[in-house]
């Protein structure tokens, strides 16, 4: 946060707001016509002040959820009613996509997560529920479009300062939602923001009441705090408050595994360097969610495969492959779809297949097993690869860079002349079934196998070549295939 002064937020927000005038006004009217309160609300207003509010709007009012659909229907140009239960109702208008939310006064057990649903009368009750004073601020909407600004939590001073703090106690308020404790680090994450020392205390004390909540509702959390500008601030917070323990158990884990070159604290802190270093070669391309999970945990295996060598020193070996073993488990049991952990796991698995050919020595059989091994995480591989170069030692970061862009003109002159992106066989199935005169079957899979293999190690074989080099493996073979 830079500090600015209230008038200058204020008037940012006005900027901001008058982008969407329009249906803003449009929606007032009606709420106005049919005599309810309507005000633009939470991380709306937060956004808005902040200069950076999106096409996602976010309303509450007194009007219940069937009052709502009745003189919505005719205005809205889409209309969904997923989260009636809750009060709340998704509209859609022109680009904008608008929630809006009955008034809330709900009770929580302080065992689950889900509240006893009541719909409150007054918009203070509403505020005080929400989970930071930042995203409690209000502005009254009416048919002239944004009129009062309603700040009675003190919001806008902590969004100066860019403190999070609970409206309510936040023992209170994390035992309402825990996952609110995960919001924190991620707002952190996303905002700059830190959090008050009363919070950061409540923190620590109930980092293990997020296990009451869903695997599924964690994980969303966690890809919002990794895409956020600082990811870095929110990884460690949650680690510092002990929220990655019941969450993230490996990341914190790594703060026993002293690196290897010693030009860290622990490999923790090269970790977090490494992700840093991933998000500074994204580009253009943006935020890039595989490969900064793939930056965050490739080197989770370390403390599991470290061993203290005779001559003083400290080893890590295999620490690639129990680390993919690890990011497997740890993203299933945080239900991430197959592809999402095939990709991080694969990348963790390869992070290291470049340093055994560090000074050059690849030949074209090892680049075309590099490139098939990373299929489409070629191009991540490229930038994890390069931002795990933390060393402090200038020569030889430069001596590894130039060495990484050594393999990568290989690679683009192997592909000029090969097509690398689909290393296949020179022979398909039908023409091996044909030429050994064999049925369908698992001999023809290891055949398939074994000319791929061949392809990787020689490149492409003329039709000649193919077929005289499948018949000398079946020979060998005895005519089995073993």
């Amino acid at each position: 946060m830079t500090g600015e002064p209230a008038a200058e937020l204020l008037a940012a927000a006005q900027v901001s707001l008058n982008r969407h005038r329009e249906v803003l006004c449009g929606l007032g009217r009606l709420f106005a016509d049919h005599g309810h309160e309507l005000y633009l609300v939470g991380g709306s207003v937060r956004d808005a002040l902040l200069g950076r509010l999106g096409t996602d709007l976010d309303f509450t009012t007194d009007a219940r959820p069937e009052q709502m659909q009745r003189f919505l229907r005719g205005w809205a140009d889409a209309l969904w009613d997923t989260g009636i239960e809750y009060g709340t109702l998704g509209v859609g208008k022109g680009d904008d996509r608008l929630e809006l939310t009955t008034f809330r006064a709900d009770t929580y057990d302080q065992v689950s997560r889900h509240p006893e649903v009541r719909f409150g009368d007054n918009l203070a009750d509403d505020l005080l529920r929400r989970d930071f004073t930042v995203n409690a601020m209000a502005v009254r909407i009416t048919a002239a479009g944004p009129a009062e600004f309603l700040d009675p939590l003190g919001g806008l001073t902590a969004l100066r300062v860019g403190v999070l703090d609970t409206p309510a106690a936040p023992e209170v308020s994390f035992g309402d939602d825990p996952l609110r404790m995960l919001r924190a680090a991620r707002f952190v994450a996303q905002l700059g923001f830190t959090v008050a020392p009363r919070v950061r205390t409540a923190l620590e004390q109930m980092a293990g009441q997020l296990g009451r909540i869903t695997v599924e509702r964690v994980a969303a959390e966690l890809d919002k705090l990794l895409l956020g500008a600082d990811p870095v601030a929110g990884i460690d917070l949650m680690v510092q408050t002990g929220l990655g323990e019941v969450v993230l158990p490996e990341i914190g884990a790594m703060r026993m595994a002293i690196d290897e070159h010693h030009q860290h604290k622990d490999v923790y802190q090269h970790s977090l360097t490494v992700l840093r270093q991933a998000i500074e070669l994204e580009g253009a391309d943006g935020p890039d969610l595989v490969l900064r999970w793939a930056a965050l945990l490739h080197d989770i295996g370390k403390p599991a495969t470290r061993r203290h060598e005779a001559n003083g020193g400290v080893s890590f070996h295999h620490h690639e492959v129990v680390g993919a073993k690890m990011t497997r488990k740890r993203m299933r049991a945080l239900k991430y779809s197959k592809q999402m952990i095939d990709d991080v796991s694969q990348l963790v698995y390869l992070h290291l297949r470049f340093h055994g050919y560090g000074d050059g020595r690849w030949t074209d059989s090892a680049v075309r097993r590099y490139v098939t091994d990373a299929g489409p995480l070629l191009t991540r591989l490229h930038k994890l690869v390069r931002a795990d170069c933390t060393t402090r030692n200038k020569r030889r970061a430069a001596r590894l860079q130039a060495n990484y862009d050594d393999l990568e003109q290989r690679i683009e002159e192997l592909a000029a002349k090969e097509d690398l992106a689909r290393v296949r066989p020179d022979l398909d199935g039908n023409e091996i079934m044909a030429i050994l005169d064999i049925p369908a079957g698992p001999q023809v899979g290891k055949a398939w196998n074994h000319l791929k293999e061949v392809r990787l190690d020689r490149g492409p074989l003329s039709h000649d070549e193919a077929v005289e080099e499948l018949k000398r493996w079946w020979n060998e073979s005895g005519g089995s295939g073993v």
